[in-house]
């Protein structure tokens, strides 16, 4: 079993209050109990990555959960940023986004994002999409470990 269900940092970069209280919602119940770090916007991304301002003693994140339409900066920007950085491109990133379009699955896989999922409309398709983060990415996959 990857993980062998321990705790994960997360970084979930999400505007929409609502979508963002859900997901932590969903993951307050799965079995993993990971902490999970919202960054409402992408310079607030950026910052917590970063460490500046209130994220200075922050954890390094073992996986982000990116929108790409984000205020201030684009999720799109923020996914180029961080896979061109040497010390956060092995951090899986997994675009989460209202989007569907070809053109932001192509260009979200080409800056090398870990899978691009669109938020279904439906409530319970959205609760079933967040629960299955738990198995694939907490219980099966091993992520890397924090080196920053």
């Amino acid at each position: 079993m990857g993980n062998n269900l321990k705790n994960q940092e997360v970084l979930l970069v999400e505007d929409n209050p609502a979508d963002a209280h859900l997901i932590q919602e969903i993951f307050d119940g799965f079995q993993v109990k990971n902490h999970i770090t919202i960054a409402q916007d992408g310079a607030e991304a950026t910052d917590y990555l970063n460490k500046k301002g209130r994220f200075k003693d922050r954890d390094c994140p073992s996986i982000i959960i990116l929108d790409l339409n984000l205020p201030k900066k684009d999720g799109r920007k923020v996914l180029k940023e961080i896979k061109q950085n040497e010390t956060f491109r092995r951090i899986p990133v997994v675009v989460l986004t209202t989007s569907n379009s070809e053109e932001d699955v192509m260009n979200s896989y080409y800056n090398y994002a870990n899978a691009f999922l669109s938020k279904p409309a439906d409530f319970d398709e959205f609760v079933s999409l967040i629960e299955s983060f738990e198995n694939f990415w907490f219980k099966w996959t091993t992520l890397p470990k924090c080196i920053d």
